[in-house]
């Protein structure tokens, strides 16, 4: 059998994690019950590390996953024709994902984020550039596109995908909302839900797009549906995830951590991409459930959101040896 072409769009960043001494910085609630991360104003700070990523975010994460699972891949971003975007492409020819789609602008820088790092979670200081967010034909038509994160302007390139989509019924869509997504709203969104073969979605993203109660994760999961949405799936952080097909719904635990979270960046994309990569490949539902938390476990154990990715052998290690309560259940 050939392999299954994906098609992952989004936007792409490279980014530098700077680790910060924890004795320099401290983590505070205010009246509003945000956590507040601090540090002295004007001060010459040590930190502790600094790593840089490249060729990273929801779409760019996606095609790694896939590509590792050994899916053919190809991604449709958007970058400048600097050093940094010259580097992101590089790596992701040597990461296997095709590169023929991605759109280089002349003159434009490509993104770059900051990440402060404490403990395991992380401040992100972030600047989309302007491109053009121009939809073009994709270079092979694919058999599955995965929408990831887009940004404030992209609205008339999601008009294009949308009328490329009609036009070709026959290609699946993966959808892992975004922040613009669900700022959108769900009725300026509804023709994607009712399009899409998978969404994937957290408690509280689900509750926004339904509008139902975000304790009731059977009207969840009904109203997701009612949506059209075929797969439905809701990740509860580390309580587990839930999924249904319109016939069952279930419940997955997450993979036993072997040591405590490193970083989580990227555990989300890694879940989503993962359980995607799986359906794609034929795997059921229920297998699906079972890749997914061990590709997102495994990215929680390394800085950054696609180091910890695993091939599809290692990825059958962690389930042989899985605990006998690793299995999902009729929820």
């Amino acid at each position: 059998m050939n392999k299954p072409h994906i098609l992952c769009v989004g936007d792409i960043i490279s980014g530098a994690f700077i680790t910060l001494l924890e004795e320099y910085a401290a983590v505070t609630t205010d009246d509003k019950g945000y956590m507040r991360l601090s540090f002295e104003l004007g001060a010459k700070l040590p930190y502790k590390d600094l790593q840089v990523v490249k060729a990273v975010e929801c779409a760019p994460n996606a095609a790694v996953s896939m590509s590792r699972l050994g899916l053919s891949v190809s991604l449709m971003a958007w970058l400048g024709d600097d050093e940094i975007g010259q580097e992101m492409a590089s790596y992701l020819k040597d990461q296997g994902v095709g590169t023929e789609d991605l759109a280089v602008e002349a003159g434009k820088r490509s993104n770059y984020h900051f990440y402060l790092r404490y403990g395991a979670d992380r401040t992100k200081l972030q600047k989309f550039e302007d491109y053009s967010y121009k939809w073009r034909e994709p270079s092979t038509k694919p058999d599955w596109l995965y929408l990831g994160v887009l940004g404030e302007k992209t609205w008339p390139l999601h008009e294009a995908m949308l009328a490329y989509l009609e036009a070709n019924p026959d290609i699946k869509l993966a959808f892992q909302p975004g922040m613009y997504h669900l700022m959108w709203g769900t009725e300026k969104m509804a023709a994607f839900y009712k399009r899409a073969a998978i969404v994937v979605l957290n408690r509280e993203e689900a509750a926004q797009v339904t509008g139902k109660d975000h304790k009731d994760m059977a009207g969840l999961i009904q109203g997701l549906h009612e949506l059209g949405i075929k797969v439905a799936v809701i990740t509860d952080g580390p309580k587990g995830a839930y999924a249904s097909d319109g016939q069952k719904t279930l419940f997955m635990p997450i993979y036993p951590d072997p040591k405590a979270p490193h970083d989580r960046t990227g555990a989300g994309d890694a879940f989503a991409s993962t359980l995607t990569a799986a359906l794609a490949l034929g795997e059921s539902l229920e297998t699906a459930l079972m890749w997914a938390p061990i590709n997102s476990m495994n990215v929680s154990q390394y800085i950054g959101a696609q180091k910890g990715l695993l091939p599809k052998e290692q990825l059958e290690e962690y389930l042989k040896n899985a605990p006998a309560q690793y299995k999902s259940e009729l929820f």
